[in-house]
This record gives C-alpha cells, sequence and structure tokens, in this order.
C-alpha cells in the first residue's frame, strides 16, 4: 500500500495524507454531531480507515485497534441515529437515565482496569515501557481515554447528551497527558476538541430543553 506513505514536507518534517485527512476528518465529525448531522457517522468512519492504515503503517497497534473500534462504533451509530431521523424528523436528543449512567460509569471502571492490564501485559501502550510509578500512571491514562472514548461514542450513537461529558472527562486527561509527554501538537489538537465538546453540550442542552418545553404546547 504504496499510497499510505504519500505525504509531503513541513518544517523538514514528512506530513503523510492519510494521517492529515483522517485527522481533519476527525475534527469534522465533531463539527457534525454539533449539530446533530447524521453525516457525522459516514465521516467518523472514513477517518476511521484512513487512521487505521496509518497505525498499521506506523506499526502502532494499540491505535490501529482503537480506530477498529472507532470504525465498529460508527457503523453501529450511523444506523441508530438513520432509525431516529426516519420521516425527515430531527434527531431527539436525550439525557441518560439513572441506570444508563450507572452502567457506563461501571463500564469505564471496569473497562479501565481490564484494557490497563491488557495494555500492560502486552505493551500495547508506551507506558508499559516506563519505570514505574509513572509507568503505571500512563498505562492507565491510556485504558481509560481508550475506554472512555468508547463508552462516548457508543452514548452518542444514543443520541444521549451525556456523551459530551463523559468526552470532557477524556480531555481532561488526555490534555494534561500528551502535554507532559511532549506531545505539544497532540495537545494543541485535544484542546480543540475540548473547546469544541464544551460548546456541543450546551448545544445538545439547548436543544433538549427547547424539545421538552414545545411537547407540552404540542399536546395541548
Amino acid at each position: 500500500m504504496n499510497w499510505v506513505n504519500e505525504g509531503f514536507q513541513l518544517l523538514g518534517v514528512k506530513v503523510l495524507w492519510t494521517d492529515l485527512v483522517g485527522n481533519v476528518a476527525a475534527l469534522a465529525t465533531v463539527l457534525l454531531a454539533i449539530r446533530r448531522s447524521i453525516w457525522t457517522w459516514p465521516v467518523q468512519l472514513t477517518a476511521a480507515v484512513l487512521l487505521f492504515v496509518t497505525s498499521l503503517s506506523a506499526h502502532i497497534t494499540g491505535n490501529a485497534l482503537k480506530q477498529l473500534m472507532f470504525g465498529g462504533l460508527a457503523v453501529y451509530g450511523w444506523w441508530r441515529w438513520t432509525r431516529g431521523t426516519r420521516a425527515g424528523q430531527g434527531l431527539a436528543v436525550r439525557p441518560a437515565t439513572g441506570w444508563e449512567r450507572l452502567a457506563m460509569a461501571a463500564t469505564m471502571l471496569l473497562g479501565t482496569a481490564v484494557v490497563g492490564v491488557l495494555f500492560f501485559v502486552t505493551k500495547l501502550s508506551w507506558g508499559a515501557l516506563v519505570p514505574p510509578p509513572r509507568g503505571y500512571l500512563l498505562v492507565a491514562a491510556d485504558a481509560y481515554i481508550f475506554v472512555g472514548s468508547a463508552v462516548a461514542t457508543w452514548a452518542q450513537g444514543r443520541a444521549l447528551v451525556d456523551f459530551w461529558i463523559i468526552w470532557v472527562a477524556v480531555d481532561l486527561v488526555g490534555v494534561p497527558l500528551a502535554f507532559s509527554s511532549g506531545l505539544v501538537v497532540s495537545g494543541a489538537v485535544y484542546g480543540v476538541f475540548f473547546v469544541l465538546v464544551l460548546i456541543g453540550l450546551f448545544n445538545w442542552l439547548k436543544e433538549y430543553r427547547s424539545r421538552t418545553v414545545l411537547v407540552p404546547k404540542e399536546a395541548v
């Protein structure tokens, strides 16, 4: 796959087209999600495929697995949102129920523990190569971001307002982790995502509250 390694030079650094377009598409998914556009899912699927092949080419197995997860969840979300927007209706967003929140919190807690052990044993997290205790913390952070991303995307597929809150929780770890690891560009990208996530949260809350106000009026 020679096309995977095609790119251009920027300030002496080779930038792969697949990596650039994949990350731009990932950013576009957030903007589309804010508008509750169903196009967020095919764009996310495209981003996942591009970043998957890029990660495989760079031998970054952990990130490749994460992109596989995003690709699968994109198909699920696409199917759910298609069902929720039939007959030209707008997507109805809502807060999660108490049971859904409990399930998501339990999944993040237990999932982080299980994935953390897996990342450490298989060395899929680079933190596994760092001496403890910092190495343990890095592995735990990687696992938390991985599981949190999965739970957030699943909740997005179900049109739950809470998915934005989960992304906030993920970014609160992802941003400082990237900067502390010397990944300034990645930290900056995470920072942009964080701002967009906050905008999305307030946008979806506004949409949900407007629906709860309109429904009683329509019923009268």
